[in-house]
């Protein structure tokens, strides 16, 4: 059973023949600016695991990157969905009523820990859409026209979303973009600048938000402060809960929104239901939180969530849209949530947090070319440096990791701003024995490269 197997390759080279056939017939067919490296041609998936149509067998841990934290496939998600696709495959949200928005609706509302006693959720598709619509609502709640990211932030590849993004290797030739996305520095702490105390960093990072204020856009024409609780293209930093307390008080203190990008920690990831439920229990809350990925186990769907006072600041028209909450979407959703919450997923995700930050942190005394171990939960990032002093970034090794784990079986993805982070975003529901398996070639794959 593909669910429980652990991964196997049987074809002399990767990609085998049947695949390489239809990965040329992409390459004819498809623009290369939508690249993949991997020599992989699902056939079909269960869990964590993916079949190829030669009959390998791969452990995935990317997982459609951060979508499928309760595996592919899932038997009940897929009921759900045939269920529902008997009934309609799809209403527009504006033009009939449908009880599968309102009840998952209804649901995140419950869940979701935004400031506020009454709050209120609408659906978009991507995660892009997701963190756009956050912003155009918080516009429209304050009435101003800027906003604050971050460095190493992704938010998406629309218009407005690649001028939040930090990596400008995403908008290359995209421009003009709009204007009042203004960029204060992140806390990443293990690149604070050379030569600063530990006990000097936070102010350092408050004070580049400060800045912000002085430089480009006065407090009071700022909408709104868009975070993600852990940085993931950034490198999988996690916001430390200090600074998130700060940033909080200063967005109190200025009538700014502070906005949760929960996106690609959502749904579990990150040993929460959301990665601010961390924050909430430090006596902290976002305004708003747009999220998506795992949400719908696969079916694309996002949601953003704020209280009602924040909703109903948007003007009828500027928000929505026609796949926007589509019916199966909302179905698989609402099973989705089911799972995490009956089979306790967050938990599990602690668990495998727990056994992968331990063997990545002996790796890290072992191996020199590791450089930080940092994450929460099953969302855990490993740096590769050139040396652990001067904490050069080492791209050329994460790369050939990477590239060297694919050919055993195993997918792992990069990120970062150097591009030396390898991310761990393995499906939540992969066996004891599959987890063993794939930090067993993740290592072998190190060693043999330092040994050459």
């Amino acid at each position: 059973m593909l669910r429980t197997d652990l991964p196997e390759i049987i074809t002399e080279t990767l990609p085998g023949p049947k695949a390489q056939a239809i990965i040329d017939r992409r390459e004819a067919v498809n623009p290369s600016a939508i690249k993949c490296i991997y020599p992989v041609v699902i056939e079909k998936g269960e869990g964590a695991m993916i079949q190829d149509v030669d009959g390998n067998k791969f452990l995935d841990w990317i997982g459609g990157v951060g979508v499928l934290n309760i595996g592919f496939s899932h038997p009940e998600v897929v009921e759900a969905v045939k269920a529902q696709a008997e009934k309609y495959f799809h209403g527009m949200y504006n033009v009939v009523t449908h009880e599968g928005y309102v009840a998952l609706s209804e649901k995140l509302a419950q869940i979701a820990p935004v400031k506020g006693d009454k709050k209120k959720v609408f659906f978009a598709n991507s995660g892009a859409e997701a963190d756009e619509n956050a912003v155009k609502i918080a516009k429209a709640f304050t009435k101003r026209p800027n906003i604050i990211v971050f460095s190493g932030a992704f938010h998406g590849r629309t218009l407005m979303t690649m001028s939040m993004t930090s990596k400008k290797a995403y908008a290359v030739g995209m421009g003009p973009f709009p204007d009042g996305v203004y960029r204060a520095q992140f806390p990443y702490y293990y690149r604070n600048p050379a030569g600063m105390p530990q006990e000097a960093a936070l102010d350092y990072y408050l004070d580049s938000i400060k800045a912000v204020f002085e430089q480009c856009g006065p407090a009071d024409t700022i909408a709104a402060i868009v975070v993600e609780p852990l940085q993931g293209e950034g490198g999988f930093i996690p916001a430390p809960i200090e600074w998130v307390k700060a940033v909080r008080k200063i967005c109190d203190e200025n009538g700014i929104l502070l906005v949760a990008d929960e996106v690609q920690t959502g749904f579990c990831r990150t040993g929460r239901m959301f990665a601010t439920n961390y924050w909430e229990e430090s006596g902290v809350q976002p305004d708003i939180l747009a999220t998506a990925k795992s949400i719908a186990a696969g079916v694309p769907l996002s949601a953003i969530v704020a209280r009602e006072e924040i909703m109903e600041a948007s003007a009828p028209g500027t928000i929505g849209g026609t796949f926007c909450g589509n019916a199966l979407a909302c179905a698989a959703a609402l099973k989705t949530i089911e799972i995490m919450e009956r089979d306790d997923i967050a938990g599990r995700s602690c668990e495998i947090g727990e056994k992968v930050s331990k063997r990545f942190n002996e790796w890290k005394e072992k191996y020199p070319v590791i450089g930080d171990v940092r994450g929460l939960g099953g969302m855990i990032g490993l740096e590769f440096v050139k040396d652990q002093k001067t904490k050069e970034p080492y791209p050329e090794f994460s790369a050939a990791v990477i590239k060297g784990c694919a050919q055993k079986g195993l997918m792992i993805e990069g990120a970062g701003t150097y591009g030396n982070v390898i991310r761990f975003l393995a499906p939540l529901v992969m066996t004891d024995e599959q987890l063993e398996a794939g930090l067993d070639i993740y290592e072998s794959v190190i060693k043999e490269l330092l040994e050459k």
